[in-house]
């Protein structure tokens, strides 16, 4: 009788049995940046949700050489790595060296590091997980927090006062701050297009000295939405202008990703995540956070020529 084989499995880089939650947009993003990098990658992690859930001692999800290090730590231990490794003559092209963070790490606390790297033009990829808080320790605001996003530190409330709608602070420009430190290559993308993110990875490890990639991870519980739309909450973000589809090469802006012809309105989006259940309310307060964030889409798909 025939006999019949089943296909050989693909053994991935960043493996199953992590202890992520269902549709985390981080593991699914961090799996595409790791086969898109290869096998002959090191990487440098700092403390997050990434860390947490593929690497609890003594197991590990990755299959590649990777290094925790403090919160702040990761783009300082990939300097002394791409060092050391250089010191051996392995250049970035045979041994690529990556360092990962969430918004905290990269935003906030580890900023200073990651601008010491930049600034010495180590050959380097530097990949920021950007949900928007610290979603590792209960959802607190960091400077990655849009406008009018509920956290644990920016909660919302009732009344008429700006504090009622949650945060009230503009989201840093980190992408700003890396095109300033004079990058070669510079990207923002959304793990709603997994393709986008594989060439965006490939064409930074292509461009020598030090590269920025800038991927927006829903978070299931900490955004508040089914685990089942990750990658349509990723996809409505870039198509309403909230978080455009960037590339930038030697300091110009190279290529974007236009938004439809029939543009999606900001509420498609604020809709779909209960951390903005609060300005759904139909009240003059609510009713003015949603025009205003409306106008930074606006804002973004003017400036960027998404149109």
């Amino acid at each position: 009788m025939p006999t019949t084989t089943k296909p050989k499995s693909k053994k991935h880089l960043l493996a199953s049995g992590h202890r992520a939650c269902a549709g985390c947009g981080q593991l699914i993003a961090a799996r595409t940046v790791i086969e898109a990098m290869g096998p002959n990658t090191v990487i440098a992690n700092g403390t997050g949700c990434l860390e947490v859930t593929t690497s609890p001692y003594p197991e590990s999800s990755w299959g590649v050489p990777w290094i925790h290090s403090l919160f702040e730590n990761a783009a300082a231990v990939a300097s002394g790595v791409r060092a050391a490794l250089d010191s051996k003559g392995v250049k970035g092209k045979k041994t690529r060296v990556l360092a990962q963070g969430g918004d905290g790490g990269t935003f906030d606390i580890g900023f200073g590091l990651i601008s010491g790297m930049w600034e010495r033009g180590e050959d380097i990829t530097y990949v920021c997980y950007d949900n928007e808080a610290y979603a590792n320790t209960g959802m607190q605001a960091s400077t990655a927090t849009p406008w009018g996003s509920s956290t644990t530190t920016t909660p919302s409330g009732s009344g008429k006062s700006i504090d009622a709608i949650g945060s009230h602070l503009r989201k840093k420009d980190i992408v700003a701050i890396a095109l300033a430190h004079r990058l070669n290559y510079v990207a923002q993308t959304t793990v709603g297009y997994l393709e986008d993110i594989k060439a965006k990875v490939k064409k930074a490890i292509e461009t020598p000295g030090p590269s920025y990639i800038q991927i927006m991870v829903p978070c299931v519980p900490g955004w508040k939405f089914p685990p089942d739309q990750t990658l349509q909450i990723g996809k409505l973000a870039a198509q309403t202008g909230l978080y455009p589809l960037l590339e930038y090469e030697n300091g110009e802006l190279t290529n974007v990703m236009k938004v439809p012809t029939k543009t999606p309105k900001v509420d498609n989006y604020l809709k779909a995540q209960g951390r903005f259940k609060h300005l759904l309310e139909n009240n003059k307060l609510a009713k003015e956070q949603i025009k205003y964030i409306q106008q930074i889409a606006n804002d973004n798909i003017k400036k960027y020529g998404l149109k």
